[in-house]
């Protein structure tokens, strides 16, 4: 294993709200009977794979893809929502640590999310984080999502690395696993309270390095 790419809610860094923010916005924009699948996958194309002035705009083209009429109150809610869980986000306990030991075991380390353009970035500076990674690869600037493998290559040639060395460890399954497995690449679910049905899986990231 020459690299390992994280992704980052769920994987290093916890939520600050609960549920998580992507089930909240489907719940203020009355979406629970659209099948989650098919909620994230329009959800991240319309959210996440551009850069936007403001939260404010982001919404509104988010709610417009799913075909309603944003209103102010929905759109304050989740502002005021999505603002909350960036400010209240927190490492995992173990995720400095385990980045650390992979690098100096000369792993490395990528980071590949599906995100807006104003949470991860606040977050990693936040945690002082961007100088652990040899390359960080965000959706909105890449202006796809993980579902894309041409996302994958993008950052396994920046690390410089093929896809046979290369690992992606994540929590969701449409996004982390479904995604890198198209790419030809390992996929790991993290699986932190050992809820789901998945051979390749650890329930915590300190096991990644009896894997380096």
């Amino acid at each position: 294993m020459k690299a390992v790419l994280f992704d980052f809610w769920g994987t290093l860094v916890e939520n600050g709200v609960y549920p998580s923010p992507v089930r909240q916005v489907r719940r203020v924009m009355g979406l629970r009977d659209t099948p989650f699948p098919e909620f994230i996958t329009t959800f991240e194309h319309s959210f996440m794979t551009k850069r936007f002035a403001t939260l404010k705009d982001a919404f509104e083209e988010s709610a417009k893809a799913f075909g309603l009429e944003p209103s102010i109150p929905m759109i304050e809610s989740l502002i005021g929502m999505w603002n909350k869980n960036t400010l209240l986000a927190k490492l995992y306990p173990e995720s400095t640590d385990v980045l650390l030991r992979l690098k100096e075991k000369g792993v490395k380390i990528g980071l590949v999310s599906n995100t807006d353009s104003f949470s991860v970035t606040a977050v990693l500076e936040k945690y002082k984080l961007p100088e652990l990674f040899d390359h960080i690869n965000l959706s909105c600037d890449a202006g796809m999502l993980k579902s894309d493998p041409e996302m994958f290559a993008t950052s396994l040639k920046a690390l410089g690395v093929s896809k046979d060395d290369a690992v992606m460890v994540g929590d969701s399954m449409e996004s982390d696993i479904l995604g890198a497995q198209a790419a030809g690449i390992r996929a790991i679910l993290i699986d932190r309270r050992n809820r789901r049905e998945y051979e390749d899986k650890i329930l915590n990231l300190a096991e990644l390095e009896r894997m380096a």
